[in-house]
């Protein structure tokens, strides 16, 4: 059992206004299946500072039944729930979080590419889909969490 390659960004700090927001965090996330790795990368903005500090990338395995039935489960959450319209008018969600996750024949991108800028969204979710929107950011996570 694999996962197909896929490749996922996780922002925290998206609501921005006249200026671009500032992250706290990003993650990222590919699947490569042809190596059976998670390539794993991240960056944290330490309170009271400026910038992004980066961790140390790292590979996990991505052959373990664990990992793949949480990737699966975050394309099928993604693919359940909706993305404001239009593209970074609000965060319809209201975690200050941002998902971009792609693979072959499916894209999923909330948040727009310079954050939320205080607008009004034409969709909106409804509480299961905010539930279903914080399962995937834990889900992003614990990925995130697991050692190589």
């Amino acid at each position: 059992m694999s996962i197909p390659e896929f490749s996922l960004r996780l922002q925290e700090g998206i609501i921005g206004g006249f200026a671009p927001p500032t992250p706290n965090e990003i993650v990222t996330i590919t699947g490569i299946p042809t190596q059976n790795l998670l390539n794993i990368t991240s960056a944290v903005r330490p309170k009271g500072t400026r910038s992004l500090q980066d961790a140390l990338p790292k590979s996990i395995s991505a052959s373990d039944e664990h990992t793949v039935a949480l990737v699966t489960e975050l394309r099928t959450i993604l693919g359940s729930i909706p993305t404001e319209s239009p593209p970074g008018s609000e965060d319809i969600y209201g975690l200050d979080t941002s998902i971009a996750f792609g693979m072959e024949g499916f894209e999923w991108i909330n948040g727009g590419p310079q954050g939320c800028s205080h607008g009004k969204s034409w969709v909106q979710p409804t509480e299961e889909d905010k539930a279903k929107f914080k399962r995937a950011v834990a889900i992003v996570k614990e990925l995130q969490a697991k050692n190589a």
